[in-house]
């Protein structure tokens, strides 16, 4: 179970990472890209399982950490849908909508490692 947990943490770290990543790569004009959108994906699935798998253990589980982490993680999710969306269909994605992806995730990042 050490492997698994080991690697949906490695999972996880590395949707974060393509999340933000992009978001500064693309800082001088901001836009939403459908690798960001998957990425979120990514990094809520994987951290659902992270949930389930700890909440196995006998450790107890922060509940309202875990709270508000899923509620930033869907915010990124369904802000990198509707950016990403944007972009196939040539509009153009909005700032605040671009920042709204990376800076959340860069947020929930601060969460997890703050709390």
């Amino acid at each position: 179970m050490t492997f698994v947990t080991g690697l949906l943490v490695l999972l996880h770290l590395v949707g974060a990472a393509i999340i933000v990543g992009t978001w500064i790569y693309t800082m001088k004009r901001p836009t939403v890209s459908p690798g960001q959108f998957h990425a979120s994906l990514l990094s809520l699935i994987t951290g659902l399982l992270l949930v389930g798998i700890h909440e196995m253990g006998e450790d107890p589980v922060n509940h309202a950490k875990v709270a508000v982490k899923l509620l930033i993680a869907l915010a990124v999710a369904i802000a990198a849908f509707v950016g990403q969306r944007r972009t196939k269909r040539g509009e153009p994605v909005s700032t605040g909508l671009a920042h709204a992806v990376g800076g959340s995730a860069l947020i929930n990042m601060a969460v997890a490692t703050l709390w």
